[in-house]
Parts: structure tokens; sequence; C-alpha cells
């Protein structure tokens, strides 16, 4: 069965404890089985705070980050690929304080707008860099999930299909496709198609909307979403996303585009979007059990 999340953005813009807190609580306080932890910057969580947090709300964590230019690992700069193997390793160590199970996001490029596009060298020298992060990842236990993001954010990893190849490249069992429906939104020609296609590398999910308001309320077809989820046999966490400029603030306001209010009430979103997914699921099952009860007598 899979586990149901919540980004921490839903609630806060931070992670000082008074932040780390309300998010945790109000993650828990709805339902959900864990919170996704924005990473950007690892070595601003207090772990053993936010441990203390999780065990007291009982709920899980995942995380997410994303990494700047400074330290591209696909950018063919010696110099920039050390710093961000260290970012990344850092990450991993957080995250294993944290006993989160999965570290997700934009771990191959830089989360940016490119001017031009990837080389053969970066692609490479990414993979290296991120089999080497997997397997200190995989001594604790951490799936790395590679987000598959729209053009404005990364040059390397746009589809789905790419991001399976970049899997068998690194050629790592915990190192799976993070699918986002925002994204794919953007970049798929099916998405139901692409999930059903990126099978048993797909490690990690992102529910949302087009907007990313309101889920149900923008142009996504989430009712097939779910059912290819489900004829894909996917069994890993699925974690609601959704930014608005109540909560968001620099430097990912800007790097998101996030200009407008897309919703006032955190509770109420969160709490929507948890009973959807439900539904979409409970109904997404049956609608593959239907071939059972349709036989004839």
């Amino acid at each position: 069965m899979n586990k149901l999340g919540v980004h921490a953005l839903v609630w806060e813009k931070g992670w000082s404890h008074d932040e780390c807190a309300r998010a945790i609580a109000n993650s828990a306080a709805v339902g959900y089985d864990l919170i996704e932890i924005p990473a950007l910057d690892p070595r601003s969580i207090d772990t053993a705070f936010t441990v203390k947090q999780l065990q007291k709300a009982g709920i899980g964590a995942t995380s997410s980050m994303g990494l700047d230019a400074d330290t591209d690992i696909s950018s063919n700069d010696r110099d920039k690929e050390k710093r961000g193997q260290a970012r990344l390793e850092d990450a991993v160590s957080v995250i294993r304080d944290l006993g989160a199970t999965h570290m997700c996001g934009i771990l191959e490029s830089a989360f940016q707008k490119y001017a031009a596009p990837t080389t053969p060298e970066g692609v490479k020298r990414s993979c290296e860099i991120l089999a080497r992060v997997a397997e200190k990842a995989a001594a604790s236990h951490i799936t790395l999930g590679l987000e598959v993001v729209n053009r404005y954010e990364s040059n390397i990893l746009n589809t789905a299909s790419q991001g399976v190849e970049m899997c068998r490249r690194i050629g790592a069992p915990n190192v799976k496709v993070h699918l986002d429906v925002y994204h794919m939104n953007i970049e798929e020609s099916d998405i139901g198609q692409a999930i059903i296609e990126t099978g048993d590398d797909l490690g990690y999910f992102h529910t949302g909307d087009s907007h990313r308001g309101y889920m149900g309320s923008g142009s996504i077809d989430l009712a097939g979403v779910f059912r290819a989820l489900v004829k894909a046999n996917y069994q890993g966490p699925i974690t609601f996303e959704s930014f608005s400029s109540r909560v968001v603030g620099q430097p990912l306001e800007g790097i998101l585009g996030i200009w407008r209010n897309l919703w006032e009430d955190s509770h109420d979103l969160a709490a929507h979007a948890l009973s959807y997914t439900k539904v979409q699921l409970k109904a997404a099952h049956e609608a593959q059990n239907q071939a059972k009860r349709s036989r004839l007598v």
C-alpha cells in the first residue's frame, strides 16, 4: 500500500524549530503518513529536533532537494562537481539521521533554467557521481529519486523515458525515477502511458495539478493518472506538492515562478488533497478489478 505524504511547503516556508514542529504536527493531524522535508541546505536542518517531532506525531519522512549552479554535477567543471557530490553526500547523512526513506528532487543537475543543452560528457559525469552517492545512500537504506522536471528547471531529465535511461546508466538498485504530474503535464505526450512504461523504475511520485493549487481544480486528468499508477503496480510514496505565494519565500518563489496566491488555508488544501487521493486510488483499484467481476457465469 502506498504511503501518502505532503510537502512541508504546504505549511511553512522554512525549517526553524517552530516551523518544523507546526509542519509535522499539521501533517499528522490531517492524516498523512509522511512529510517531505526540503533540504536545499541540508546542514540547516536540526535532525535531533526534527526526529523528536516526527516521533511525537507518529509519522515518517522523506526529503527533497536540488543542486544549484555552484554545485552542478553535470557542469563539466571539476570544482563544481566536487562541491555537488559533497552537497549530495551531506544530504544523505542528514536524511539518514532523520530516518527518512527517500532523497528525491533535482539531484542530477542544477535546479535552474539553462541557456544551453546538456552535453554527453555532462550526463556521463552526473551518472558517475550519482553512482558514488547511491552507494553511500544504500548503506543507510535510502532510495535516491531523480526527479523528471520541465525544461525550465533542468536540461537533463524532462521526460520519464529519460529518467529511466539515466537510472539504467547509473545501474544502482536504489536509484529510481521520481515523477511529478505538474511537470509531466508540460512535457509528456501521454502521462498515463509514461507512468506505465516507467514501471519498476518508478520510486517516488508527486501529485498536484496543472496550476499547483487544489487537486482536481486544474486541467490534469488525475483519474487517468491514478489508474496508470495502479496499472503499473506502483507501491511507493505518493506525496502532494502545492505552492502558493502565501507561504513560499525566496529563493523558491523566484526559481519556481510562484507569483499568485493559489490558496489561503493550508489545512483545507492538504485535507482535500488527502481525501481526493484516497478516493482516486480506490476508484482506480476498483476499475482494475472490473475485469474479474465481469466474467460470464
